[in-house]
């Protein structure tokens, strides 16, 4: 928010879990939500994601490079049109690699090669889960886009305390690795109607990077 009274700063929630506020300008927000716009569109586009349980994820989701579904990875979007998944754009990869940097003031080992894109409305949440389908242990990228969000991020014993809320924002860097990289973490509320006026969207978007480790 322009003018607050204390400037936001890089945090270090936990250890190897970096906040980086206004990491992405205006700009480069406007470029992100119209490739998100593109991505969602068919075929293997925006999809409600259906737990085994019987449950039903709230925040709809876009893959690229690979496509996650409860609880794996495929080439397809097998649990919707089962069309080949939209490959990684290599500037996506690319950005990845420049917020590890960023955040840790050394690049990643591995480049990225697969993006979860969340559609939160202002009804939908989160909850708290791990990204523990991947081989590879290379950090967690997320950048948000649209209405701010509560995150709360925990630990990885447990879906319980001790965790931290932290307010996300558009244009915000959250990046998770090391120990904190199977940490629990999850959305209890998005906060409707804190989008960027100029951005023209609402709702939020979540922008989630990873390394497989999967593909040969």
């Amino acid at each position: 928010m322009e003018g607050e009274l204390f400037p936001r700063e890089r945090t270090e929630i936990a250890p190897g879990a970096v906040h980086l506020p206004d990491w992405l300008d205006r700009g480069r927000q406007r470029e992100l939500l119209a490739a998100c716009r593109e991505w969602a569109r068919p075929p293997a586009g925006l999809r409600t994601v259906h737990t085994p349980g019987g449950g039903t994820m709230t925040a709809r989701q876009v893959c690229l490079g690979l496509h996650w579904y409860p609880y794996g990875y495929a080439r397809t979007a097998v649990d919707g049109d089962g069309a080949p998944v939209k490959p990684m754009p290599p500037w996506l990869a690319e950005l990845g690699r420049t917020a590890v940097t960023d955040a840790y003031g050394r690049p990643p080992d591995e480049a990225y090669d697969i993006a979860l894109v969340n559609f939160y409305d202002g009804d939908s949440r989160m909850g708290m889960h791990r990204d523990s389908d991947e081989k590879s242990a290379a950090p967690v990228v997320s950048l948000s886009l649209g209405d701010s969000c509560l995150f709360r991020f925990g630990n990885s014993a447990s879906r319980g305390r001790p965790y931290q809320d932290v307010e996300l924002r558009s244009g915000d860097l959250f990046v998770f690795g090391g120990p904190s990289r199977l940490a629990y973490h999850g959305v209890p509320k998005v906060l409707s109607g804190t989008a960027p006026a100029e951005l023209g969207l609402t709702g939020r978007l979540n922008i989630t990077l990873r390394v497989g480790g999967l593909l040969p």
